[in-house]
């Protein structure tokens, strides 16, 4: 009888205790910021020597490498552990400086920070130290191409290969690889990220927000997070601030190999990628179709205001930002429930974006499209294309499912959040809102409110709903089975 492989954790906890060193060295980062602003860096400096002293402590034990490299059970495990490792450690600096005391609602604050949802807790964002709010930036920052992406870059400093934690990171429909060697690809994919961050930062800086702002709010965007430093988000900044946010969500939910495409002038692979399309004409057709309704409504405002409210909101909702100008349940009923389903488009594979993404809705009517002709056609071969390619039946298979187990997902959400004591469209909204990773929803969780009412039950359930959500399902749902536990 062949001996079946057992999962190796040594080398998980070794990852996370790197992953833990990491984390620490970010925090640090924030002690600046307290010094410029004159505010105490102690909580940050404790953060820092707690997660930094952990890390550094479960590493020496450990001692030399393992011989043994990552399968896809450690692959799968490191992934789902470390959303919720750093979550923990991430909490700290909420904790420590009693900005958030309680620890249900520090770790609700950070897993919504890694996870990108943006969903908060804080009821008065403004009086928050602004050390605390650069962090709480920062996590929406690290999540938003994801840690295990940065990890897999440095990955062969601890002499493993990264490529099962890549595709443990992004299951289903993997983006396609700019370069033979994962590690050169994750550079790749956080040099554009790095680089847009800086250029929105600066375009920030240029109008009427300060630097803080500007490189907290490029953090949020560029992340898909919608934290803001502001208790009324983006809603009191300028036009000129609005559009340049409403443009880098745009290139935030863009799949980021069709940036590097473009910044290697391959405008035509751009062009020609049928995601990419349909993305654009989404933001097109729904922002007129609202636009036209608020005017035909005579809501308040001049037609621009309508315009600008509209694209913002369109591309808030659907990248999964979730930032705010506009409280979209005071808009008509049917107008608020289109912006509600966008929440179950999301953006682009490969896009920093949750969702359940543009790509899998694009394959589920190119294959029900198939079906029908097959119908016709029994004796026929008619292959599902996607972008030219012929896509694998495994490949549909695979998105029928994720799309089942993230309605059913929803509707259990929901059922559950409604047993809690809240009402149906709150329970709808806050359940969409956080397994989307997008933050606002309707009814008590709507653009304007926050999560502070909900209980340290619904808290803990909303949040492993963002995990799920960020991970895509397919990577919690498997490392919870029992059937991925038997040796």
């Amino acid at each position: 009888m062949p001996n079946k492989r057992l999962i190796n954790y040594r080398i998980v906890i070794r990852v996370l205790s790197f992953l833990l060193l990491v984390i620490s060295v970010f925090m640090l980062s924030g002690v600046g910021v307290g010094w410029y602003f004159n505010e105490p860096v102690l909580p940050l400096i404790l953060s820092f020597l707690v997660t930094g002293v952990t890390g550094g402590l479960i590493w020496l034990i450990l001692g030399k490498r393992s011989k043994k490299g990552i399968g896809k059970r450690e692959g799968y495990l490191i992934v789902a552990l470390s959303w919720v490792v750093v979550s923990l450690f991430g909490s700290l600096p909420y904790i420590f400086s009693n900005a958030i005391p309680s620890f249900t609602n520090a770790f609700f604050e950070t897993m919504s920070g890694f996870t990108t949802t943006g969903a908060s807790i804080l009821t008065d964002i403004e009086s928050v130290p602004k050390n605390i709010l650069y962090w709480r930036a920062l996590t929406h920052w690290l999540g938003g191409m994801g840690i295990i992406v940065l990890t897999v870059a440095i990955l062969p400093f601890l002499g493993i290969g990264g490529m099962q934690l890549l595709i443990a990171e992004m299951p289903g429909i993997t983006p396609d690889k700019l370069h033979p060697r994962i590690t050169a690809t994750a550079k790749r994919l956080w040099g554009i990220y790095v680089l847009f961050t800086l250029l929105e930062t600066l375009i920030l800086w240029m109008g009427e927000m300060n630097f803080f702002d500007a490189i907290c709010h490029a953090f949020a965007t560029m992340a898909t997070g919608g934290f803001s430093t502001k208790n009324d988000s983006i809603t009191s900044f300028s036009p000129f601030t609005q559009y340049v946010v409403i443009v880098f969500m745009i290139l935030a939910g863009t799949n980021f190999t069709l940036h590097y495409m473009a910044l290697h002038r391959k405008f035509d692979k751009l062009l020609a990628n049928q995601e990419f399309k349909v993305y654009i004409g989404i933001i097109v057709i729904i922002t007129i179709l609202i636009t036209i309704g608020l005017i035909l409504f005579h809501l308040s405002g001049p037609i621009e205001s309508y315009f600008r409210d509209a694209l913002f909101t369109v591309v808030s909702i659907l990248t999964t930002t979730g930032f705010v100008t506009a409280d979209y349940l005071l808009w008509p009923t049917s107008i608020w429930i289109m912006v509600f389903t966008l929440m179950f488009i999301g953006g682009s594979a490969g896009s920093t974006g949750g969702g359940i993404k543009i790509a899998r809705h694009l394959l589920l009517v190119k294959n029900s499209w198939v079906e029908l002709k097959r119908a016709i056609h029994p004796q026929a071969v008619i292959p599902v294309k996607f972008n030219g390619k012929t896509v694998s039946q495994q490949i549909i298979f695979n998105v029928m499912a994720f799309f089942l187990l993230y309605m059913m997902i929803f509707a259990t959400g929901v059922v559950v959040i409604t047993f809690n004591g809240f009402d149906f469209q709150t329970a709808i909204g806050s359940v969409a809102a956080t397994l989307g990773n997008i933050g606002p929803g309707i009814g008590g969780v709507g653009p304007v409110e926050n999560y502070a009412f909900f209980t340290p039950f619904a808290k803990w359930f909303l949040s492993f709903l963002m995990l799920l959500g960020r991970l895509e399902l397919f990577t919690v749902l498997i490392v919870i089975s029992p059937a991925f536990w038997k040796s």
